[in-house]
């Protein structure tokens, strides 16, 4: 019964070989979507996310997709994702999670989920929790045998050669790396069980501001919870792209008081997104959050003359798909010199060749 946590995984740097545990590994790829346990019980559908508040009223779509594919009673593990040509648009999955009834239902028309499984957790009268994955996933195999789109069954292989070459070529399609799954492991909600293998890149940015941490430093000052990163495009805008986060109390406060000598400008870039008449209609730094409308999101403009290299995985439409991680200042560089062209794009890549 709902709610059941999904199982994690933990980071590794580069993918392990099939003997890197005990009993061999399989390697799946991961999915840029919305984790989703589904539970179905006849008509009675439920999708689960993996912090337990139900997906269902989002995904209407989705629901009756199971009702039509899936066995009677069932429990399964899988990624919601939506296409868009032939690459993945985490994007305008993000978009579904809306208030509105009305547009709900207009955008799963507009754009359609998909529902990508890849664990089997129940069947029937029979819970298979505590068997092994490759006896999950045979099962998993045998109950999605008749499925059609929008409802698929993730690859899977045992080959070494093969996953080191779906990680290099999936990304073309929107994918975010490879899931190496133990065949002899148990299935264990919210333990790192299982590893992931994630691409990883540099960028040099712009620092146009700064973000306070939730909580005060040592001496009740307020210390950096986020550096708001930039770059220019062709047109020279500075764009907001993302922000580095993820570090330490003292190096907190010893940001706080490097930033401070640091004046915002009189001609600062962003400085209209501080007005709340600017953000209406757009994704800008100073923004109300989509996920909490009562989070702070205020930030302090910083001139834009430093320039920063952050860790990356991946980007999203123009900004980066998750939070950077800071790796050093280039105070050799020149923030005018800080575009879109140094990103690296991967080889685009024809979804459905991965769905197949």
């Amino acid at each position: 019964m709902p709610p059941v946590k999904p199982m994690l995984a933990k980071a590794v740097p580069e993918v392990p070989p099939p003997d890197a545990v005990s009993g061999g590994l399989v390697y799946e790829p991961k999915w840029d979507g919305f984790r989703c346990i589904v539970f179905k019980d006849g008509d009675d559908v439920v999708l689960g996310s993996r912090n337990e508040k139900p997906l269902t009223r989002y995904f209407p779509e989705v629901v009756a997709a199971m009702r039509e594919n899936l066995p009677d009673r069932c429990v399964l593990d899988g990624e919601v994702i939506v296409r868009i040509a032939d690459r993945l648009d985490f994007e305008r999955l993000q978009e579904r999670i809306h208030p509105a009834d009305s547009r709900v239902r207009m955008l799963s028309e507009k754009t359609p989920a998909s529902y990508v499984a890849f664990d089997l957790l129940a069947l029937g009268e029979e819970s298979f929790l505590e068997r092994p994955f490759s006896d999950r996933r045979a099962a998993l195999t045998g109950a999605l045998a008749g499925a059609r789109d929008p409802v698929f069954l993730t690859r899977v292989t045992d080959s070494l050669p093969d996953a080191q070459r779906w990680f290099e070529v999936f990304e073309g399609a929107g994918l975010d790396g490879l899931v190496c799954k133990p065949l002899a492991a148990t299935y264990t909600p919210d333990k790192r069980t299982m590893l992931k293998v994630k691409h990883a890149r540099t960028a040099d940015c712009v620092l146009a501001g700064w973000r306070p941490f939730k909580q005060p430093g040592p001496d009740g000052q307020e210390v950096v919870g986020s550096l708001m990163l930039g770059l220019y495009s062709d047109d020279g805008v500075l764009q907001s792209v993302g922000v580095a986060a993820s570090f330490p109390m003292a190096r907190r406060v010893e940001l706080a008081e490097q930033l401070a000598l640091i004046p915002a400008g009189d001609d600062h870039p962003w400085a209209q997104w501080q007005e709340a008449a600017a953000h209406e209609g757009a994704r800008l730094p100073g923004a109300v959050s989509r996920w909490n409308a009562g989070k702070d999101l205020s930030f302090h403009p910083v001139r834009p003359d430093l320039v920063v290299e952050v860790r990356y995985d991946a980007m999203e439409g123009n900004r980066f798909r998750h939070t950077t991680q800071f790796s050093r200042w280039r105070t050799d560089r020149d923030p005018r010199s800080c575009t879109y062209d140094q990103l690296e794009r991967p080889i685009r890549y024809d979804l459905a060749d991965v769905l197949a």
